[in-house]
Formats: structure tokens, sequence, C-alpha cells
């Protein structure tokens, strides 16, 4: 699947231009002559004798076959200059892992109806619209679970969206190296080809800070997140992170308020680490504008493709109505 294309257009052949001389001098030539043969005309042919015997002249309608040819000749020749444009291709080969957090801070209702229920439908959401490419599902609380491993089948990753449960605690790191696992096994069954393993990322929707495992400086413990960020970055595979609540969520346990903010500047550290870009989003509409903005990012690369064919089509277009006006107007080929 192609999007379509931004200016400008670049050639990749430029030095066929130099056959726009040659159409410039035929074109001269042309000119050159017609006012030549103006000339011996009017020397060679007695004006009074030429208005008896001719006295309807062809007008500039004879010139319009040669004018049309010109053309056409003039716009193959861009299109052998290998004219390309910027387009967003679709990655078919590459491999996303969505990993969503169930931690209990998902219940909060900051966010309507919940954290949970916005975030399994803008995931459906993004599943649905994603490209051709194949997708997995890891969800994590206190651990991380490989729900679905990567696959084109979008039905199976909806149905595990659907039966997504809370639990307590946020292993983060867990969620990202369980990800990296799966892409990992993933890349070992399907063998890569003359360009390489298929290009992977992890997209990683969170709510909350991370407290497994704990204690001071514990995203930088073995199995802390931004440990995992590095792991990740070492294997060539990008972690975007989507912070999503707001600084005033809270839920209820054990009968008393606990306040669930979000920790952004984290998410904002991992995604730095690894290579990959954060977002933030306070609420179901901005969620699924984020989604749709990885879907982009990540489901598609730039890439400069060959835009030749509408220069050639316009070319045999352009030579065709030089022959059929030739034949029309003056009765033969120009």
């Amino acid at each position: 699947m192609t999007l379509p294309m931004t200016l400008p257009m670049t050639l990749s052949r430029p030095a066929w231009l130099l056959l726009l001389v040659v159409v410039g001098g035929l074109s001269a030539g042309y000119v050159l002559l017609q006012v030549r043969r103006k000339r011996d005309t009017v020397r060679f042919t007695g004006l009074d004798l030429l208005d008896r015997v001719a006295p309807a002249r062809p007008g500039w309608p004879r010139h319009v076959p040669t004018a049309l040819l010109l053309a056409a000749l003039a716009v193959m020749v861009v299109g052998l200059a290998g004219p390309t444009a910027q387009a967003q291709v679709s990655r078919n080969r590459a491999t996303i892992v969505m990993v969503v957090d169930v931690s209990l801070s998902m219940m909060a209702t900051d966010v309507e109806p919940s954290r949970l229920v916005a975030a399994q439908s803008a995931a459906k959401t993004f599943a649905r619209e994603l490209p051709s490419m194949n997708l997995g599902l890891v969800s994590f609380a206190g651990s991380a679970a490989v729900l679905v491993a990567p696959t084109t089948d979008r039905v199976a990753v909806e149905r595990a969206i659907d039966e997504l449960r809370l639990s307590e605690s946020t292993a983060t790191g867990e969620a990202i190296f369980a990800a990296l696992t799966s892409i990992e096994s993933f890349a070992a069954a399907v063998p890569g080809d003359e360009e390489g393993p298929p290009p992977a990322h992890v997209v990683l929707m969170i709510d909350g800070k991370q407290m497994v495992p704990g204690g001071p400086d514990a995203e930088n413990r073995p199995r802390g997140a931004f440990s995992a960020a590095r792991a990740a970055a070492a294997a060539g595979i990008p972690v975007s992170t989507i912070a999503f609540g707001t600084d005033y969520g809270s839920i209820e346990l054990e009968g008393r308020p606990q306040p669930v903010p979000v920790d952004e500047a984290a998410m904002r550290e991992i995604a730095r680490i690894s290579g990959g870009r954060s977002f933030s989003a306070s609420s179901a509409d901005e969620l699924r504008e984020v989604y749709g903005q990885v879907r982009d990012q990540v489901g598609y690369e730039t890439r400069a493709v060959d835009v030749s064919r509408p220069w050639f089509a316009c070319g045999t277009l352009a030579a065709m109505a030089a022959l059929a006006s030739a034949l029309v107007l003056g009765r033969r080929t120009p």
C-alpha cells in the first residue's frame, strides 16, 4: 500500500535531460523552416498568381501536429530521466508488538468510561487500521505475558484485547523484554531476505510508573525499564511510548483513594534511549489520535518511488494526438 506522494520531484537519471537540447533544436529548425518557406514563396511566386491558385492559405492549425509531436518528445525525455517522488510505503515485512498496561491504575475513570476501556477501544482501532504487517500483543502488570505472537490475523489480536483483565503492580521492564523476546522468536522463524531481517517496533502504552523491580534507581536495575530500553536499542528495535491518563487520576483501594498520576518523564526516557518516540494522551480521543500518529510513523516508511509512468503515458497520448491531428488537418503524417 502506498500513500499519496509528496513534492518535490527528483530525477534519478538527470543526464537524459540533455536530449531536451535536441528537442529544442528540432523546434528551432521547424521554425526556421517555416520562415524560409514563407520567404521562398514570396520570392519565387507571383503574388497575383498565388492568390488565384491558392486563395485560402493554410493557417496556424497546420503547426498543431508538429507542436504535439515535439511536446511528446519533451515529456518522454523527462520520463527517461527517471522522475521519483517521496511516498509513504507500508512496511509489509515489519513486525510491531503492542504492549498494554493492565495494572490496577487502569481502572481510573479520569478518562471516560475508564482508562482500560478507552485503551482497549483505541488499541483495536489501531490493529484494524494498521497496514498488512505482523502485529503482536503483550499485556503486563506485575509480570508480562505474550497474548498474541506476531501475526497478520487481526481478529486474534482484537479478541485478546477484549479479554484484557486488570492485575496488581507494574513491571515495565519485563513488558519490554517480553516484547523483544516475541520479536526475536518470530524473526528466527521467518527468514529474512536480501534486505535483511524484517524491521520491528514496540509500542508501549502505560499509565503509571514502574513498580517491579522497586527500590532506588529501579529503572536501571537489570530488569528495569531503562535497562530494557537499552536492550531494545542494542537490538535495533525502537520503543515508542504512549503515556496515557492525567495527573489527577485516582483509584479506590481498600476504601481509600489512591492517586495514579502518569509518569511521562520515564516514558520519554524509554523512548529516547531506545530510539523511539514518546507521546501522551489524556483522553480517549487523544489516545486514538496518538495511535493514528504511531500507525503512520511505524506502519509506513518514506521511499523514493518511480513516477515515470505518467510522463510516458502523457508522451504517448501526445504522440497519438499528433498523428491524429496530422491525418485530420493535413491528411498526412507530420
